[in-house]
């Protein structure tokens, strides 16, 4: 949709006045001579307020891009100490990265390794799940700051003020961008010691995914009048440049594989920090973000607010959706497939190195004490089943909290007012994104344990009931969050700080040696190590209960309070 820019201006031949006369006085060419300059410099014009609407943004993710920033950097920060306590000698790490090149499986998930230092391990095992996660903040900055302000329609109040109609989009991308650098400078200042140009190497590696993605993202929001439909397709795009690296990196122990280079992932394994650096990669990034950025910038200045060049369909004259729970399931549909997906494709992932675990582990007492910890004391490879299906449980916390969000969503975009304004409660209105909720999750679980037993081709029927047990801890989070929402919008979102917190312990506490009594905060925790381990359906069922618990109490405040206006 190609539209001009509108404000108060005219054209240069003068201005034409409530009565239809040409007004050509000298005040009218003096407007007109004003007007053409404007039309001239409507470059800089269109970029008006971008550093007022930046600080604005900064202010807005001053508690939730710390947080990522922190989380991403102290995942990375954390494996030279954990890699040097299991591989403490230059022999295991040298006997590590050979075992690497010969198991394709392996390398599908983590990469090849370039170098055995401590610092090429580091990035070897790190990296790539940096740059992931790096993609998923960026991508989730800029679509906050441009297509859900468009869809809340607070976008349009601020344009009628002194803001250029490209100033949102560039806020947004450099908040990215503020983002992206502090996560490359906490991972290079922390990993100097390892070596000061592979440390800078990576950071600036795992900043320029970031980047590629917070760019991509910014051009997807162009094409659809969705936010939830932006981040999906730009995750989407995350996730097949994950599968690329994945795939090319399990045909070549080097990385040379085409489909490697298809990727940006695969550009930041290929950079070879701590490994003779190749600095030129860095052009892949900076050529990537250049382009995309300036086609979302040539897009973003030709359509008006609030539309897209994909305009949603309009449904039809007689609504087919009777219930608030058809409604429910109409808006969350397309995640919960999306999820589904992944976890299928996870557990098969998963499934297919575990018969690789042992010879990974060798003789090694250190990596076979993390691995227990994690999964129990049942043998490794039950162990590493156990830790695989702990690791599932756990990321399925964030779709549990992002499905319960969605009545957070709906109600601060005032989507919700409308359907309670007719004859559907509140409890009826929330009971229908809840069954889906807490519903879906048994259904990625279930997904996962099949494609975990798939995958590993024996005990199917045990790894499906092990994914199937971590389901209380995973309903456990969800209840939390929807009493968050229940007793305040504004605490809703902390939900994802209790959710990465949770994902956080479970990733590296084990490495870290972390107190029992502070891993004892997870409901992971607390859950049987299966397959393998013994059964004990005493924490399955307090949890379950503590889930009741915590919902009823979301939902009866929820019921008690105002809705935002």
């Amino acid at each position: 949709m190609t539209t001009t820019d509108t404000g108060n201006t005219a054209n240069g031949t003068g201005s034409t006045g409530s009565t239809g006369r040409k007004d050509t006085s000298g005040a009218g060419r003096s407007r007109g001579a004003v007007a053409a300059f404007a039309v001239r410099s409507g470059g800089t014009r269109q970029l008006a307020g971008t550093g007022t609407l930046l600080r604005f943004a900064l202010r807005r993710d001053r508690w939730t891009t710390p947080l990522w920033t922190g989380v991403i950097a102290l995942m990375v920060l954390s494996l030279p100490n954990t890699l040097s306590t299991v591989y403490g000698t230059a022999a295991e790490r040298a006997d590590l990265a050979r075992q690497m090149l010969t198991n394709s499986s392996l390398r599908a998930t983590y990469g090849p390794v370039f170098s055995d230092s401590l610092g090429g391990l580091t990035a070897w095992r790190g990296g790539g799940y940096a740059g992931l996660f790096a993609g998923i903040m960026s991508l989730l900055i800029v679509v906050r700051h441009t297509r859900e302000e468009e869809e809340s329609g607070r976008q349009e109040l601020l344009s009628s003020a002194m803001v250029g109609r490209r100033a949102p989009l560039t806020a947004a991308l450099l908040a990215a961008l503020a983002a992206n650098g502090a996560l490359a400078v906490l991972v290079a200042g922390g990993l100097a010691g390892q070596g000061a140009p592979g440390a800078l190497a990576l950071g600036l590696g795992i900043g320029g995914v970031g980047m590629v993605f917070a760019t991509a993202a910014a051009v997807v929001a162009q094409f659809t009048q969705s936010a939830r439909l932006a981040k999906g397709l730009t995750g989407a795009a995350l996730g097949t440049a994950f599968v690329l690296r994945a795939a090319g990196d399990s045909a070549a122990d080097d990385g040379s594989s085409p489909l490697t280079w298809m990727s940006p992932l695969g550009w930041l394994e290929n950079e070879r920090p701590f490994a003779r650096e190749r600095w030129w990669v860095l052009l892949l990034f900076a050529a990537a973000v250049l382009l995309q950025g300036a086609l979302a910038h040539a897009l973003a200045g030709r359509r008006d607010i609030g539309m897209s060049f994909l305009p949603t369909r309009p449904g039809p004259a007689a609504g087919r959706l009777g219930t608030a729970g058809a409604l429910a399931w109409r808006l969350q549909r397309g995640a919960l497939a999306g999820w589904s997906l992944g976890f299928l494709a996870a557990g098969a992932a998963f499934g297919g190195i575990t018969q690789g675990a042992s010879d990974l582990v060798g003789d090694n007492a250190r990596t076979r004490e993390i691995i227990e910890r994690m999964g129990g004391r049942s043998g490794i490879t039950d162990a590493f089943l156990a830790t695989m299906t702990g690791l599932l449980g756990m990321v399925a916390a964030l779709y549990i909290v992002s499905a319960v969000l969605r009545l957070h969503g709906e109600e601060i975009s005032q989507r919700a007012e409308p359907v309670l304004a007719d004859a559907v409660g509140r409890l009826r209105w929330a009971a229908g994104h809840l069954v889906i909720a807490f519903g879906g999750a048994v259904l990625i679980m279930l997904l996962g344990g099949a494609g975990l037993g798939l995958g590993y081709g024996h005990e199917a029927w045990s790894v499906l009931g092990a994914c199937l047990l971590q389901v209380p801890a995973v309903w456990t989070l969800g209840a939390l969050a929807v009493l968050l929402y229940g007793v305040s919008p504004r605490v809703a979102p902390g939900a994802w700080g209790v959710a990465g917190l949770v994902l956080l312990l479970g990733w590296i506490g084990p490495a870290l040696d972390v107190p029992p009594a502070l891993m004892d905060l997870s409901p992971y925790g607390h859950l049987p190590k299966l397959p393998g381990g013994e059964m004990t359906w005493t924490p399955v069922l307090v949890l379950t209960v503590l889930a009741v618990g915590l919902t009823a109490a979301g939902l009866t405040a929820l019921r008690r309070r105002d809705l935002s206006a």
